[in-house]
């Protein structure tokens, strides 16, 4: 059986009508990896090198842009920015990198500087908070943030750079205020916007809605509509795609989801879903030792069950699971492997299925084990592991296996 024909044995209800999370336009993605992934208080701040690789990855990956970085934060953030520039020229990179920076002079000259001294077309992201709550906290005005808007997009370009103009917490900002804010953006030479879900507060619904109004803001304008967002409610990653379905160029995320409180929408899981949805078509097995690059680099661990590239997400040590995958590896059908107890195919992320034997394996956990490790199956050694097995309280090591053998 070949691959394409495993639809005629799944029923699609993803695909039975019409689906509202699926864009039917281009869009990019932006990852946030190397400035708001490195916001969490958790994380380490990677070495240059590791920041390198992580780089080079992403570009391999077809990635289209990156924040490297808020050069304005530290000398050392201003030098790792101005060597992932310089690493981006030297080697022709495809990939687009842009810098964050507050609404304010002392943000902004640093990304004019570092652009000047690389030669790099890097462009400004700079973000100003909109909602009522922030003002009302802050004790700002309407009108002082549209002067602000208008005197840090005019000096960035009047510099020479392209500039994205950012609304914090966009999600919970009224109509009136992100259309007042993000006109004035444009009219002085943004030449993208980006809507943000700065805590996690929208839903997918809201996360359209709110890309739909923009859309309406934006008019005419040749202007690049972005969405960032955050899953401090776990929406963050159907929210990008609701945004990006909606109309949104490009959705933001960070490498395993890292980021303040908890997280980002994920990157990896973004390219996994725009991959399957058939919006993209690329080689994206190199996302596996992404995904463990940003974790060593960081020092965060990627969570067992987190999906494709987690450990288990792709290993079983149940019997009827086991038994089910084992049969289709005997029809000599990866395919048929990889979905009959999965939605994600794992060969096409560098991954495979893994079964492993526990308190919960049956008879077909242990001859796949043994066929896998080259151990003759007989009866005697299939009781000798099943008792092993079935007094434990965890899956047996390959140790603990070899030792059940052995009697």
């Amino acid at each position: 059986m070949m691959a394409t024909e495993l639809s005629e044995l799944i029923y699609d209800w993803n695909t039975a009508g019409k689906n509202a999370l699926v864009p039917t336009r281009p869009v990019a993605v932006t990852d946030e990896t190397l400035r708001d992934g490195l916001q969490s208080p958790s994380v380490r701040d990677p070495s240059i090198e590791d920041k390198v690789r992580i780089l080079h990855l992403l570009n391999t990956l077809g990635v289209e842009q990156a924040d490297i970085g808020l050069p304005g934060a530290s000398p050392r953030a201003h030098a790792d920015v101005e060597r992932l520039c310089r690493e981006i020229a030297a080697n022709k990179m495809a990939i687009h990198p842009y810098c964050a920076a507050r609404t304010v002079e002392a943000d902004i000259k640093p990304v004019i500087d570092v652009a000047h001294t690389t030669g790099v077309d890097l462009e400004v992201a700079m973000f100003l908070g909109s909602s009522q709550i922030r003002r009302y906290t802050e004790g700002w005005t309407i009108d002082f943030l549209v002067r602000t808007t208008e005197k840090a997009v005019s000096y960035a370009v009047a510099a020479g750079l392209p500039v994205t103009f950012v609304t914090e917490d966009t999600s919970r900002t009224d109509p009136e205020t992100v259309r007042r804010i993000f006109r004035t953006a444009i009219d002085c030479g943004a030449t993208a916007v980006i809507a943000t879900d700065t805590v996690g507060h929208a839903t997918p619904e809201g996360a359209q809605r709110l890309v739909r109004f923009m859309r309406e803001v934006i008019g005419r304008d040749r202007v690049r509509l972005e969405w960032h967002g955050h899953r401090d409610r776990g929406l963050g990653l159907a929210n990008a795609l609701a945004a990006a379905a909606a109309g949104a160029d490009a959705i933001h995320g960070t490498i395993l989801g890292i980021g303040e409180r908890s997280g980002n929408a994920e990157t990896d899981l973004i390219l996994v879903n725009l991959q399957m949805l058939g919006c993209i078509s690329r080689d994206l097995s190199p996302l596996k030792e992404l995904c463990e690059t940003v974790s060593r680099a960081t020092g965060v661990a990627i969570p067992p069950s987190h999906p494709v590239f987690g450990a288990d997400a792709f290993r079983t040590a149940t019997g009827v699971h086991a038994a089910a995958i084992v049969k289709a590896f005997q029809k000599n059908d990866a395919a048929l492997a990889d979905a009959v107890y999965c939605s994600v195919p794992a060969r096409l992320f560098g991954c495979e299925q893994i079964i492993e034997i526990g308190p919960m394996s049956g008879r077909s956990n242990v001859q796949f084990w043994c066929s896998r490790h080259g151990v003759e199956y007989n009866e005697q050694i299939a009781d000798r592991i099943f008792k092993r097995a079935k007094a434990s309280n965890h899956v047996l090591s390959h140790e603990e296996i070899l030792s059940a053998i052995s009697g």
